[in-house]
């Protein structure tokens, strides 16, 4: 089930009524069948997959328990490697074997063709090709079940909590099964952590008007992301980036810049719609993104992109390792494995990894001149300055940005050809005439792009006027009147540009 879909909108209005209206101890029952039917409807045809969400709930409900009761150090780190590996070998044969299946294929294949190059190109490629025509398992696949990465990790830190003993393990199972599939978040996060959601499902919630409305603030302020910019973006950046021997030179960076609203804006939407419709529940979520595109550096940017992702690769991941108590270089190397294992866990790909990798690089050379730096905005006295800030956040966003190329190709052959013909027809990029057949060769006319162009300008608009708060924060902090215009406004520029007719999914779904 989509939230951008009649569908969720009847589910949601008949979920709330009646959680409000049942008994409150039966209340998490309700959640519970609710969120298996939520899932369920990705794919009805697939209904089994629930099956691994319950597996995935019921071994780290045991093994936690088990963990908790057992006073031995060695025992306890038993259940909780049986855990680990269990969870990760679902994910792994769900998300990766088919990746790893063809890596291998085609690895083995590229031997036999080096091993009998002696007799000839044309025999070592007809060996290669034989080997590839009798690989036993050339025709595996399997459908990747939705949000299995971000149920898998949620349940993943809950287990390694209990082990760290930094909370008590859940005894009510019906109570622990809705942490892990509560359907707001359980698609595409935010990946909760147990200590801030898991007191929630025993607080007596009542209805609140006051809730409900802001709840419904924060849902439209999401749908208004997803099916205004991202949805109409993603037809310009499908175009380019699903057939690139088409297109050089400025197309690449247009698509790529519109590619780099569409992700924000498509897993932020999804993010505020989660957590509005969390909170006219009356549960608190997390916020998954702070204005990451207002960074000064790749490190901040980290710090406010996907933020239930970050620290939980920080916590489990980067702090495990050493983190930066070992040393300059096991702190780099620590920074760069992590992001690298992010870029993996984004998808079965080697685009992502690579993805991963750059962000590492990124994060490593900033730390390695970050003394440098500082000292030459001393020296030029732009420390602190709006003329500093500004700067910096252009760079952050074009570093980000040129990183998105790598994520958003479909294969590492495709990323290549952009980045090598990144600045073809260089001299044309003045031509009024150039521009416009970019545009209307992109899938989108004129009026189109001027929507997405007003609407990205209006969202970045509120992101700076709102300052340290989050946006629709802030603006139930102005008068009456400015917030009722602006929700007026908002609901309006919705109902006329939005994008109802071919509202695609949301991108961090494959994940």
């Amino acid at each position: 089930m989509l939230f951008n879909s009649f569908h969720f909108i009847l589910f949601f209005i008949i979920v709330t009524t009646m959680y409000y209206v049942i008994p409150y101890k039966i209340r998490w029952l309700l959640l519970l069948i609710a969120s298996y039917y939520f899932y369920i409807c990705w794919r009805p045809k697939q209904i089994l997959f629930i099956l691994l969400i319950i597996l995935s709930t019921f071994t780290n409900y045991i093994f936690s328990l088990a963990m908790y009761r057992e006073k031995k150090h060695k025992k306890r780190k038993k259940y909780l490697y049986i855990t680990l590996f269990i969870n990760f070998s679902l994910l792994f044969l769900f998300k990766y074997a088919v990746f790893f299946n063809e890596t291998l294929m085609h690895l083995i294949s590229n031997i036999i063709e080096w091993y009998y190059r002696d007799l000839g190109e044309e025999q070592a490629l007809l060996k290669a090709q034989l080997f590839l025509s009798n690989y036993p398992a050339k025709e595996f696949d399997i459908i990747l079940p939705m949000g299995i990465s971000f149920y898998t990790f949620q349940a993943t830190s809950y287990s390694i909590d209990v082990y760290r003993k930094e909370i008590k393990p859940v005894r009510h199972y019906g109570i622990f099964s809705l942490f892990i599939s509560f359907f707001p978040q359980l698609v595409a996060g935010p990946i909760e952590r147990s200590r801030n959601l898991l007191p929630q499902f025993y607080e007596k919630h009542t209805f609140k008007i006051e809730n409900v409305l802001l709840g419904l603030k924060w849902m439209l302020w999401g749908f208004f992301k997803k099916i205004v910019i991202a949805d109409r973006v993603s037809t310009a950046v499908n175009t380019i980036y699903n057939t690139p021997t088409n297109y050089h030179g400025f197309y690449f960076i247009f698509a790529t810049i519109l590619f780099a609203f569409q992700i924000y804006c498509d897993f932020s939407g999804y993010s505020d719609i989660a957590l509005g419709s969390a909170k006219v529940l009356g549960f608190r979520l997390m916020h998954n993104f702070e204005k990451p595109y207002l960074s000064k550096s790749i490190k901040e940017i980290w710090r406010r992109w996907h933020v239930s992702l970050s620290t939980w690769f920080m916590d489990y991941i980067y702090i495990p390792l050493g983190g930066n108590r070992k040393g300059k270089f096991r702190k780099y190397f620590n920074l760069f494995l992590t992001f690298f294992v992010s870029g993996i866990w984004h998808g079965a790909n080697w685009t992502f990894a690579l993805w991963g990798a750059m962000h590492g690089i990124y994060l490593v050379i900033g730390g390695l001149t970050e003394k440098i730096r500082k000292r030459i905005k001393r020296i030029l006295h732009l420390d602190g300055s709006i003329v500093e800030r500004f700067f910096c956040i252009i760079i952050t966003f074009f570093l980000f940005s040129l990183s998105l190329i790598m994520f958003r190709a479909n294969t590492i052959t495709d990323a290549f050809y952009i980045f090598h013909h990144l600045l073809d027809d260089f001299q044309q990029w003045t031509s009024a005439q150039y521009f416009y057949e970019m545009i209307t060769s992109m899938g989108i006319n004129l009026v189109e792009l001027m929507i997405v162009v007003l609407s990205i300008f209006f969202l970045m608009f509120l992101e700076i006027a709102t300052g340290k708060e989050y946006v629709i924060d802030g603006v139930e902090k102005r008068n009456t009147v400015v917030r009722m215009i602006f929700y007026i406004f908002l609901s309006t520029w919705i109902l006329c540009t939005g994008v109802f007719y071919n509202s695609g999914e949301f991108i961090y779904f494959q994940f």
